[in-house]
Order: structure tokens, then sequence, then C-alpha cells
């Protein structure tokens, strides 16, 4: 299994999401970005330990960050192993003595704990191939293809490069929902 090291870039909101926010991944080593859409009360809990903000009382987040280590273990990596139907599915892993534990969370929920324990995130490589926004520094030169095939490449290129220039404008602009809808038209597109 391929896993790839991520780090939070940061946390957008937009007027059209209905409250939601995207908390935005980027990868350590590269240029791809992952927005996922997250509630409100997980993109309070994520903020507010980025900012190292202690609130008066423990939030949930930090009760279960507590009970994990009143069991003397913590928190080695958040995986975000799936990505079906539109929904990430993530697992929280660690181990106790030899034996290493997988427990199923929510991305938003895992990277929430996560964050307590200073744990790395990462993100399996065939959702980021499937989710992943590439920004225009990391693209990849093409392939030697024959003449007729750089035409019609050509043709369909130019429909895809006006959808990553859209697509970079919504980064830029951190309007992620857009951008994830341009980045699925994209794809289709590449198919």
């Amino acid at each position: 299994m391929q896993k790839i090291e991520m780090d939070i870039l940061g946390l957008s909101t937009s007027p059209s999401s209905g409250g939601a926010y995207a908390l935005i991944l980027t990868e350590k080593s590269g240029g791809r970005r992952l927005p996922i859409i997250i509630g409100t009360f997980e993109a309070q809990a994520i903020a507010l330990e980025l900012e190292s903000i202690k609130p008066p009382r423990p939030m949930t987040h930090d009760l279960v960050k507590n009970i994990i280590m009143s069991f003397d273990t913590a928190i080695d990596y958040v995986l975000i192993n799936e990505l079906s139907e539109g929904t990430f599915f993530a697992k929280l892993v660690f181990n106790r003595g030899d034996e290493k534990i997988e427990i199923d969370a929510r991305p938003s929920d895992a990277i929430a704990v996560a964050i307590r324990f200073g744990a790395s995130i990462f993100v399996h490589t065939s959702v980021l191939d499937e989710a992943g926004i590439e920004s225009e520094e990391q693209k990849k030169p093409g392939s030697k293809k024959s003449a007729q095939g750089i035409v019609e490449e050509k043709n369909e290129l130019s429909g895809i490069e006006k959808l990553e220039k859209e697509l970079q404008t919504a980064i830029d602009t951190e309007n992620y929902e857009k951008a994830a809808k341009i980045r699925d038209q994209i794809n289709r597109l590449k198919g």
C-alpha cells in the first residue's frame, strides 16, 4: 500500500457551502492538494489546535486524546484510505505493544485527534490520484506521440488547459467547492 505524507495547508469556507468548511491538505514532497469538506465543529476543533488555543474545558477531540493516553498509547498516524461516491474514509493507526490497531474514522475527526498528538497525516496514493488537485508547477511533460496523436491531444488539451486554468483560479481564490467540481470534470475528460 502506497501512502503519501500530507500537511495541513489551511481551512476555508465558502458562502455557497452552507456552513461547511474545506480542509486543504498538501503533499509534503509535492504540489498536489486535497480539499476535504468538513463540518463546522470539526473545523473549529482543528483550527483551535493549529492556533494553540486551549479552551477552558476539553473539547470532544481533547477527550478522545485523553482516553487514548490513559491506555498508555498514542496515535502513530492518520491514513485517508478510501474515496467512495465523493465521501472520504480514514483510519486512526496506533500501536499497543506489538499489536497494530486501526480504527475507522471520518477524516475530519481523525485529523482533529492526530494533530493533538503531533501525528503524521497520510493519504493513500489512489485517493490522491483520484481527488488531488495538481498545482501548475507540478505538471509533467507528456510522452512522445505520433503526429496525429499530438493533434488530437492538443484539441483535447485546449479544453483541459482551460479547465486547469479555471481550477488554478478557484484554488487561488480559495473556492475549493468549485475547484473540486472542476477537478472532477478534468478527471472525466482525461478518463
